[in-house]
């Protein structure tokens, strides 16, 4: 690993710890908001109807659906240029570093959902949220991991982040196939074209950013009107924009945007995400509510399938000598960031919105008291198994 990786790596895992103590902060405001006399106010703030109107074409939304349509696409348009970045020149580049963290990827999602699935057997309803334990939020798991400082060696980061790639790939293949509603067929023939107008401009050599956004900013709205999810144009416009330059001495147009976006998708954009859809009120909530179904199999498959499915797929891994465990990284360490792997939050809030949008049952259950369980646990108890499993320095 060059210096300047090195350098990249560190102020990567710097942003995202803090980012993901940010993320604690704005979730906890907005629980507390919730369950006071500004309630009413809260609910107000997330269902303020937001229109934008351009001649015939308009778009109107509460401001959720803003946040979770619009902001989370720029998230998304900045974890495509991650995992190209990662997967051209960085720690997923070579076959031998892909093999553990995505071994640990996949079982991080088929037995949670598993786990989910045979909780909610026969109810067709509740089955649809199958796909929210199978994430892993990387800036919360981050910041649980900064609090451990130097001890944590730079392997055990490494191994994190990059599981969190694959289960971001999954997610976005996730809600490309499974969460999408009735399609528009002139919205995906517009969105089609702008995919071969991008392509046409990434092979003419086109390197300013400014004309990929533009089109992928049209590109957004034909997904918002098609019902294929709007997210998606972010991932799809980050595979279009170069990774270098035209001219040898110019910056890379995708490592550059990569940059000025990930302050503001850490500071502003998840911070404000988890403000907007964390507002859980605990007013009325009982025991029946915590052992519903659907809470109770997101809750086990974060905290109890994500374990399971991270730690057992690698050790089986390395025990069939299809992979090895790094150096610096012992199997008690593994067990402690598997277990953290179970801190979904982000993406599992996001996933479960898609998941019960148009349900119309939000009322018999609210899956956000899985997550937040889930990830609690997660966090808490994987904190104290790598506080025990990481040698003191001195």
């Amino acid at each position: 690993m060059s210096q300047s990786d090195s350098s990249y790596l560190q102020h990567f895992f710097k942003q995202e710890s803090a980012g993901g103590i940010l993320l604690v902060l704005a979730s906890v405001l907005a629980i507390v908001l919730a369950n006071s006399p500004l309630e009413s106010i809260y609910n107000l703030l997330i269902d303020t109807p937001v229109v934008v109107q351009v001649g015939a074409l308009k778009l109107a939304k509460p401001l959720l659906m803003w946040v979770n349509d619009g902001l989370m696409a720029v998230f998304f348009l900045m974890v495509g240029l991650e995992l190209k970045r990662e997967f051209l020149e960085g720690e997923l580049a070579e076959l031998n570093k892909i093999i553990l963290p995505g071994l640990g990827a996949i079982g991080g999602m088929v037995v949670p959902a598993f786990i989910y699935l045979a909780l909610n057997r026969g109810d067709g309803i509740a089955a649809q949220g199958w796909a929210i334990p199978t994430a892993t939020d990387i800036a919360f798991a981050l910041g649980v991991l900064s609090l451990l400082g130097p001890r944590v060696p730079i392997a055990l980061k490494v191994f994190l982040t990059s599981l969190a790639i694959f289960d971001d790939v999954g997610a976005i293949l996730i809600i490309a196939f499974f969460y999408t509603s009735k399609i528009s067929l002139l919205a995906i023939v517009v969105a089609g074209s702008c995919v071969l107008v991008l392509a046409l401009m990434n092979r003419r050599g086109v390197d300013e950013k400014s004309p990929y956004l533009l089109i992928g900013l049209v590109m957004w709205v034909a997904l918002v009107k098609s019902g294929v999810h709007a997210t998606l144009a972010g991932v799809v416009l980050a595979m279009f924009i170069p990774m270098r330059a035209k001219m040898l001495n110019k910056e890379s147009p995708a490592k550059s945007l990569e940059h000025d976006l990930h302050a503001a998708v850490a500071f502003v954009i998840l911070p404000v995400f988890a403000f907007c859809n964390s507002g859980i009120s605990f007013s009325g909530v009982g025991l029946d509510h915590l052992l519903h179904g659907v809470p109770l199999g997101i809750a086990l498959g974060l905290f109890v399938g994500k374990q399971i499915g991270v730690f057992g797929f690698c050790w089986l891994g390395v025990k069939l000598k299809l992979t090895q465990l790094p150096e610096d990284i012992s199997w008690s360490s593994l067990y402690g960031t598997a277990l953290l792997c179970g801190i979904g939050f982000t993406m599992s809030l996001f996933v479960g919105s898609l998941a019960f949008e148009e349900s119309g049952v939000n009322q018999l259950f609210d899956e956000r008291l899985g997550i937040i369980i889930g990830s609690l646990l997660s966090g808490i108890v994987g904190y104290v198994v790598l506080n025990k499993s990481l040698p003191a320095k001195d």
